[in-house]
């Protein structure tokens, strides 16, 4: 298991106000408020580009999600931070635009919290990732019908934070 150290996240408030800043996996101990960065890349069919995240993770290991999510650094943008992570994790960038935001808690089987402001991104691109495997094991495209429907007859693979955004993306498109 990747258990993060030495990255840190940006504390917030309710209103994604910045109160601080502290380690990664402290935050993820404590619960404590941080923002977050999730992203969706659709192909010209519509399709979303999921990634199965890697069984080394620290939480949510193994289950599919979005195209790719992190956190944005200390001083870091979460735009900027989105197509970081997009290259860092899945091997490319693309243009990218904010759409939405999601604020949640929900505590994992290992005791681990997950309290985010996420701000959530689209974008559209063709590539065929390069993945990187210390973040994500497996990839595809789903059409929004068949990833509904798989994820009514199988919510358990898929990750907390996707599960609830979904639908809002999907309308946002």
């Amino acid at each position: 298991m990747t258990i993060p150290t030495k990255e840190h996240v940006i504390y917030v408030d309710e209103q994604d106000r910045e109160v601080g800043t502290g380690e990664k996996l402290e935050a993820h101990q404590k619960g404590v408020l941080h923002r977050a960065i999730s992203v969706f890349i659709f192909n010209k069919k519509g399709e979303l580009m999921l990634q199965k995240r890697a069984k080394t993770k620290y939480h949510s290991a193994g289950l599919w999600s979005n195209t790719c999510c992190s956190h944005p650094r200390p001083g870091e943008d979460v735009e900027t931070a989105a197509r970081r992570r997009l290259q860092e994790e899945m091997g490319f960038t693309c243009d990218v635009k904010k759409v939405h935001h999601l604020l949640y808690r929900t505590t994992f089987s290992n005791g681990l919290i997950e309290h985010e402001y996420d701000h959530m991104f689209i974008g559209e691109s063709e590539v065929t990732p390069i993945l990187n495997p210390e973040e994500a094991e497996d990839w595809k495209w789903m059409s929004p019908d068949a990833l509904k429907k798989d994820i009514a007859e199988h919510p358990d693979i898929y990750s907390y934070w996707f599960r609830l955004a979904l639908n809002d993306i999907l309308a946002k498109r």
